[in-house]
């Protein structure tokens, strides 16, 4: 099994996560995104220009996690881990058996704003030369439990604690708000999954989202998943952003349809 967190992850984020499916039976690797957790090299607050280059690292990853380990093969994405592994689906067809997309970040939730309106803000404050500039400054860093920004990700103060853990203990995990040129970056993305590239994703991909999220687009998901053939959906009604580190009510049932689905899809050899 291949996992792949969201914008700001880290491996260790998800130490818990990936636990569960070892205790399984599964092989798990992790990896970093370029520009965060341990690959950020000089790239500040995980700034980018596009999603290409991380859509090429996806494809290079999975064929080199092939030719290393024996099948069967599942891969697993977050957000904008989930965005980024359909893409690669969709574009590059890497041979896998099944895909679980958590919360992929398919639009941003812009709230009553219009995803158009989104991304021109982006393309402008990119064209006046604030591409690398945070989109935003957040008045306290970082958010304590209990705050707007865990109310956004997880209704679980345990798991929340335990990022802000992480980052006390290495400063540079924290990347921060997305600069102006990511998020332009990442409207363009979303919009190179056009309904006709999602069709030609054959595997079994079971897509899972929560109606309430605030951080992507729960109508976005939807849609996505009326398109691949073998596509199936699972959305929760109370749940926040990261199903996966969510209390256990939302949690466990996420592991519950996720295991079921790949019990149902990938044999073992």
């Amino acid at each position: 099994m291949l996992f792949a967190g969201g914008r700001g992850d880290f491996i260790e984020k998800y130490l818990e996560v990936q636990h569960h499916w070892y205790v399984r039976g599964w092989n798990v690797t992790a990896f970093d995104w370029r520009s965060q957790g341990g690959s950020r090299g000089n790239i500040v607050g995980g700034h980018l220009d596009s999603f290409e280059p991380l859509v090429a690292d996806l494809a290079a990853l999975i064929e080199a996690w092939r030719a290393e380990f024996a099948g069967p093969y599942a891969a697993i994405g977050h957000s904008m881990g989930g965005h980024l592994l359909l893409r690669t689906l969709a574009e590059r067809k890497p041979k896998l058996q099944a895909a679980v997309l958590v919360a992929p970040m398919l639009m941003i939730n812009t709230g009553p704003i219009p995803s158009i309106a989104g991304w021109s803000v982006a393309a402008a404050a990119s064209a006046f030369g604030l591409g690398a500039q945070p989109a935003w400054h957040q008045a306290a860093r970082p958010a304590p439990a209990d705050s707007f920004r865990q109310a956004c990700l997880t209704g679980s103060r345990e798991r929340y604690e335990d990022e802000l853990w992480w980052w006390r203990e290495q400063p540079g995990l924290d990347l921060g708000a997305p600069s102006w040129g990511w998020l332009k970056a990442a409207y363009a993305s979303c919009a190179a999954l056009t309904p006709e590239k999602l069709a030609t994703v054959v595997i079994p991909v079971l897509l899972l989202g929560a109606e309430r999220d605030r951080l992507v687009s729960a109508a976005a998901i939807r849609a996505a998943a009326s398109r691949p053939p073998k596509a199936e959906l699972t959305m929760f009604e109370d749940a926040a952003h990261e199903l996966l580190r969510e209390s256990d009510e939302h949690r466990l049932l996420a592991f519950e349809r996720i295991d079921s689905f790949l019990d149902r899809h990938v044999s073992a050899p």
